[in-house]
């Protein structure tokens, strides 16, 4: 399983994941381009999910058809985060190809 890491998640996300593979927009050299592209390239590139925590993506691009899934965190503060990596996991194990889903933690 391949994992991308979007620009506002910080990388200690990747704790959460430990044996999977997980990579970063800016690692992948990616960053600054426009979400549309970025899909484009992730799922191009073999992910399989796209950790996000920006609120918006669902409203600003069709998803409809797209093979990579999504999840959005509720923060990208990384103490909190850190705090919540089993979910985080259990988020992630749980999510189907083509998949959007909120992971929402009060």
């Amino acid at each position: 399983m391949k994992i991308l890491l979007d620009e506002c998640v910080p990388l200690q996300v990747r704790h959460a994941l430990p044996g999977i593979e997980v990579a970063t927009v800016q690692k992948m050299g990616w960053a600054g381009v426009s979400n549309g592209e970025l899909l484009d390239k992730a799922e191009q590139s073999g992910f399989v999910v796209f950790i996000v925590a920006d609120k918006n993506l669902r409203y600003q691009q069709n998803l409809s058809g797209r093979k990579i899934a999504i999840l959005e965190l509720w923060t990208n503060h990384r103490p909190t985060l850190e705090k919540h990596f089993t979910e985080i996991r259990s988020a992630v194990e749980k999510l189907s190809p083509g998949e959007y889903s909120v992971l929402e933690i009060p």
